[in-house]
């Protein structure tokens, strides 16, 4: 017979501040509200995780937060008891000490609900006990913070751009047509997707709690995690704050150039054309390394023109359209002569010649439904340096062509031992010592 859970009918008029939690044991009874849980899973390469429990975040009525866990085991026991928003009382706990990476509480330790635990939801609200508390940092905090993988504290800001999309546009983040070949999202940017398509007007401020900072591309990046939760404009007391001080200061968009805060890892043209082919389409930067080998002009050229005016026309979704006549079903001939650019090459192009650069690649739709690889780059990020290649396995002093193809022969049948054992220490020891033996058995030949 499954174990109820405990109604616990006590005196509960000065529960245990979270504070003088010690570690260990304890009976004293706790009261809190639950702001958040998640599930917490151990991640496997190629699999959905291992399920460990449930975490938990809670307040008391000092406003401190604090990390609570309900084993596997205990699951089904409390889950469907469990509310956001909602008041607890809790005794018989095991306060551990907390994980080393990614703490989300001011509480150092972890309450742990164990099989002797008693808890139980309280019918009425209790107003000392706040609502929310988020622990808001600033840009330079992160950046120091970043790949310490210590505190996960909260960030507010302004919108520039979502999914790659300007907001005068009113994104559109998942339509009926596109429902079907979206990747499976995590919990954070699920709920983010729905609170975004669900307000009547697009939202500006955007909350997100529990991030972690890393850098993508030279840049520093606030990942999500799983314990991270999204607000927008009018949710909570610090994005109406941020809304209300943006409404009186609405420079401050302006001046953060959406190039500079999108994500740009750098990769190498092949590996940009692999994402190209893999992944879904959107659009994305990139940084790419590469050097100007040469600017070529005698190139034929013509394209798709309008035939009362001769404008390029844009492609539809089953017809060509003239942006200038304004005809969604325009009649088209080939613009231009054919003829190659009788333009001189500009002295900038000439110097950029035989110049390593590191260039901002932006990746359009376009490059998505293309037959042919087109990047197109949008500046010069600064001067770099091409990585340099795995350099050929030689000799480390100079041998006679005999004895250059002997070593050559004996680097091969060294790595394919080193293959077929595994790789491991003992198997390079014996794959070393049978080619010593080889070259003294043969020296010994040549001697006698």
């Amino acid at each position: 017979m499954a174990k109820k859970t405990a109604i616990l009918t006590g005196d509960v008029s000065s529960p245990l501040l979270f504070r003088h939690v010690s570690p260990g044991p304890g009976d004293s009874t706790m009261q809190f509200r639950l702001i958040h849980f998640w599930e917490a899973r151990k991640n496997v390469k190629g699999g959905p995780g291992i399920f460990l429990g449930i975490e938990m975040l809670m307040i008391d009525e000092e406003g401190t937060l604090a990390q609570g866990f309900i084993g596997q085991n205990r699951r089904d026991q409390y889950e469907k008891e469990l509310r956001r928003g909602s008041i607890y009382t809790l005794t018989n706990y095991y306060a551990s000490n907390s994980k080393v990476m990614y703490h989300i509480a001011d509480q150092r330790l972890v309450i742990c609900i164990s099989h002797a635990s008693a808890m139980s939801k309280v019918d009425r609200d209790i107003e000392g006990i706040l609502t929310e508390r988020f622990r808001i940092h600033s840009f330079s905090d992160f950046e120091a913070n970043c790949y310490l993988r210590g505190d996960l504290h909260d960030v507010v800001g302004h919108l520039k751009l979502v999914d790659g999309q300007p907001l005068h546009q009113r994104p559109v983040l998942c339509t009926k047509d596109d429902s079907t070949s979206r990747r499976v999202m995590d919990e954070a940017a699920e709920n983010f997707r729905l609170k975004f398509d669900a307000c009547a007007a697009t939202p500006t401020v955007l909350l997100v709690t529990t991030v972690n900072p890393k850098r993508l591309g030279g840049k520093l990046s606030l990942s999500s995690m799983s314990s991270s939760r999204v607000f927008l404009d009018e949710e909570v007391d610090p994005t109406k704050e941020y809304l209300a001080w943006l409404t009186k200061n609405p420079a401050a968009t302006s001046s953060v150039n959406p190039v500079e805060v999108v994500k740009a890892e750098t990769l190498t043209i092949s590996e940009i054309a692999a994402f190209i082919k893999h992944q879904p389409v959107q659009i994305v930067y990139f940084d790419c390394i590469a050097t100007i080998d040469d600017v070529k002009l005698g190139t034929e050229w013509y394209y798709i023109a309008c035939k009362d005016c001769q404008t390029k026309l844009d492609r539809g979704p089953t017809t060509l359209i003239c942006p200038r006549c304004r005809n969604e079903n325009a009649t088209a001939e080939n613009g231009g002569d054919g003829t190659e650019l009788e333009v001189p090459l500009p002295q900038c192009f000439i110097d950029a010649i035989g110049q390593t650069k590191k260039f901002r690649i932006k990746v359009t739709h376009y490059n998505f439904t293309s037959t042919r690889l087109s990047l197109t780059a949008t500046r010069i990020v600064s001067a770099a340096v091409l990585p340099p290649k795995n350099p050929p396995l030689t000799p480390p002093i100079p041998l006679s062509t005999a004895q250059n193809n002997h070593a050559a022969s004996e680097v091969e049948i060294s790595n394919v031992a080193e293959r077929s054992l595994g790789g491991s220490p003992c198997a390079n020891k014996h794959a070393t010592s049978a080619s010593d033996a080889q070259k003294k058995a043969k020296h010994m030949k040549s001697s006698g």
